[in-house]
């Protein structure tokens, strides 16, 4: 009776040993591919880091505060770059994030069935266009109409205001933030807007019929029932299209102008971080190459903070939902 149930005890050991070796080595294997990840991205930013410690040597933390790029004086500051990559992103996001929600809540509660397939399919194709086409048809189609109909009725209507009339004074050139915002809204709008709708479908039916049935709107129930449900999932979504709008180089290279001086204008050329780089690298040398490998590094930062940001705020909403 024992010596029938040994090889039986021996063969379940030898069973476990093998799944206990092989659950190691899966462990091991997927954490060396998250520490390959991080390793990554720390090399990528102190790299950089290092390959602007020239600037930093003679700049020092003024790089980050001053407005005066000057290579030819070899004076580099990063403060206009830096405010036109937020100034373009913000813009962006003020004109995408209400479509995108728009997209998805169509696709999702009013288009008719039939449709919402070859719908959605085509607003996530266009995610998948390169983003020098967007720049060449923002140059070629966008620009001309900014320069001859939207910029001269902004200029008209909004430059005498008080407030925000600085913000659009200037010649009609068509370049500009507000050119390159506009871009980039369209840009990240298939980013946002498929997000928003994978999110829209999760929310349980039950819950907008029963909404429906105590005689909610349409607008109630999304503003009630559907966002509440995938509020963590949309700001997710959200930030991602910001992190795109922030990095973006040759849709905003064609439309922004290209010119490394501050101006509170929306329609004024500007440049952005991304923009610069692309355009100045391959000519750059010495100081000036590092200037820019050090404009790469403040990218970087401004991503990682912008997506820190997104992340605690995810963390935060959890907590309040008690998950």
């Amino acid at each position: 009776m024992n010596a029938t149930a040994l090889p039986a005890s021996n063969g379940v050991s030898a069973r476990d040993r093998t799944d206990a070796r092989n659950d190691r080595f899966f462990r091991y294997f997927v954490t060396s591919t998250a520490i390959f990840v991080l390793v990554a991205l720390a090399g990528a930013a102190l790299s950089m880091l290092w390959g602007g410690r020239a600037v930093l040597a003679s700049e020092g933390l003024n790089f980050f505060t001053s407005s005066d790029w000057n290579p030819a004086a070899d004076k580099y500051g990063a403060l206009v770059p830096i405010y036109g990559t937020i100034v373009t992103a913000v813009i962006a996001m003020v004109i995408a994030v209400p479509i995108s929600f728009g997209i998805a809540f169509f696709l999702t509660e009013v288009a008719p069935r039939w449709a919402r397939g070859p719908i959605g399919t085509a607003i996530e194709l266009l995610a998948g266009i390169p983003s020098i086409i967007y720049g060449m048809w923002g140059f070629f189609v966008l620009m001309p109409v900014m320069r001859e109909h939207i910029i001269p009725w902004l200029i008209d209507h909004l430059s005498p205001l008080p407030l925000i009339g600085p913000l659009f004074q200037g010649p009609p050139i068509g370049v500009g933030m507000l050119t390159s915002g506009l871009v980039l809204s369209i840009m990240i709008i298939p980013f946002i807007s498929s997000v928003m709708r994978e999110v829209f479908l999760t929310v349980p039916t039950r819950l907008k019929e029963s909404a429906y049935a105590l005689g909610s709107t349409k607008w109630e129930v999304s503003w009630d029932i559907v966002l509440p449900y995938t509020r963590s999932a949309v700001i997710g979504g959200v930030f991602l299209g910001l992190g795109r709008a922030l990095g973006e180089t040759m849709a905003v290279a064609f439309v922004i102008g290209n010119a490394v001086q501050f101006t509170p204008s929306l329609i004024d050329p500007s440049t952005t971080i991304a923009a610069l780089i692309a355009n100045d690298f391959g000519e750059a040398s010495e100081t000036y190459r590092s200037a820019l490998v050090l404009l790469g590094f403040v990218l970087f930062i401004v991503t990682f903070v912008v997506l820190a940001a997104a992340r605690l705020m995810l963390m935060q909403l959890s907590r309040k939902e008690g998950n």
